[in-house]
């Protein structure tokens, strides 16, 4: 019998072919029969134990991050950086080619939003994936890169004390 582990996995590896339109049968052929329908049926089952380098080839294939195969909970998928706080005055001062595109990107936040108060912006989790994506980096190294620079604001209300 599956673990619950192994059910969950194999439910992920059923969906992201599903949303990719294809049957077993299709990955069978799309694959020239590297991938037999009967091998990845039995992983969707939970039937088969996929080792990690069979899952990193079956990401490969299907042409998504290996984390994108895992199921939810297993502490690799998705991290966990929501919404942060930047300080726009020191965002701007030191805004050198590290921090360029998050200036921009505040730029045309704080134009979208219509929020020019010029002290403080939020970052939805949203958006600051997106930022990740342009420097080719994790959540959490953005967030690190940006800490490193002094721009963001842990207590924005301290920047509004008197």
């Amino acid at each position: 019998m599956p673990s619950e582990y192994a059910k969950s996995l194999g439910a992920r590896l059923r969906s992201i072919r599903q949303q990719q339109g294809l049957s077993l049968q299709g990955v069978e052929e799309k694959s020239a029969g590297r991938w037999k329908a009967v091998v990845v049926g039995s992983y969707e089952r939970g039937d088969r134990a996929v080792t990690v380098s069979r899952l990193a080839e079956l990401a490969e294939f299907y042409r998504v991050p290996v984390a994108e195969l895992l199921p939810e909970g297993s502490g690799v998928r998705h991290e966990s950086a929501g919404k942060i706080v930047l300080d726009l005055e020191k965002l701007y001062d030191a805004a050198t080619d590290t921090l360029e595109y998050v200036a921009r990107y505040a730029r045309a936040i704080q134009q979208q939003r219509g929020d020019y108060n010029g002290r403080v912006l939020s970052i939805r989790a949203d958006d600051l994936r997106s930022l990740a994506i342009v420097y080719d980096e994790s959540t959490s190294s953005l967030v690190e890169r940006l800490n490193e620079h002094g721009v963001l604001v842990t207590d924005p209300r301290s920047l509004f004390a008197s």
